[in-house]
C-alpha cells in the first residue's frame, strides 16, 4: 500500500524493496489423479510453479502468468484455461540479492493463478531461466514447493469455459 501511496512502479523488477511477480499452477487431471507443472530453477536450484516478473507488455496479471507458463515451460498457451480469474495465493517472501543482476536483498509479493488442461505437455524450456520442466503428482509438488500446491486444486473449473485470450474477461 506504500508503494502504491507513493506512486512507485510495484510491476517493475528494478523497484526496490519490493516488486510483484506472478505465478502458475497448472493442473492436468482430476482432483484424484492430478498433476502440477514444476520447473527447476535455475538461478535459486530449486523446485517451482512456473512464474517470474512482469514485463512492459503485460496487461494484466493472469496474462503475465500464461506468458511465463508458456516461457518458461513450452506449453501452448492455446491449451491452457484459467481456473479462476483472480488469484489462488498471495505470498511475500524475501528475495536473496543476485549481483550478476544487480539486485540486492528484496521482497516479491508474488500473486498466483490456478489454470486447467486436458492436453498441454512440456515443450521447449526456457534454458536462461529453467533447467528442466515436468508433471509431478499432486502430493510430490506439495512436498517439494509447499502448501500453496493445494491452491490449485481449490478453485471449481470448466476446462475450456474460458480461453488464454479473454482471461482478462476482455474479447
Amino acid at each position: 500500500m506504500q508503494l502504491l501511496s507513493q506512486g512507485q512502479d510495484f510491476a517493475s523488477r528494478r523497484t526496490f524493496p519490493m516488486h510483484v511477480t506472478v505465478g502458475a499452477l497448472l493442473v492436468r487431471g482430476d482432483a484424484d489423479d492430478a498433476e502440477i507443472l514444476l520447473v527447476e530453477h535455475l538461478a535459486y536450484g530449486i523446485m517451482l510453479q512456473p512464474g517470474g516478473h512482469l514485463e512492459p507488455t503485460d496487461t494484466t496479471l493472469i496474462d503475465a502468468a500464461v506468458r511465463e507458463l508458456a516461457e518458461e515451460t513450452g506449453c501452448d498457451p492455446g491449451k491452457v484455461f484459467p481456473a479462476s480469474q483472480t488469484p489462488v495465493y498471495v505470498e511475500y517472501a524475501r528475495v536473496p540479492a543476485r549481483p550478476e543482476k544487480d539486485e540486492p536483498d528484496h521482497y516479491h509479493l508474488d500473486l498466483g493463478y490456478a489454470f486447467v488442461t486436458t492436453h498441454a505437455d512440456v515443450g521447449r524450456i526456457q534454458e536462461s531461466e529453467v533447467t528442466g520442466a515436468a508433471w509431478y503428482p499432486l502430493a510430490v509438488a506439495e512436498r517439494l514447493v509447499g502448501h500453496r500446491i493445494a491452491q490449485a486444486l481449490s478453485v471449481p473449473t470448466e476446462i475450456g469455459r474460458t480461453s488464454p485470450s479473454n482471461a482478462s474477461g476482455r474479447s
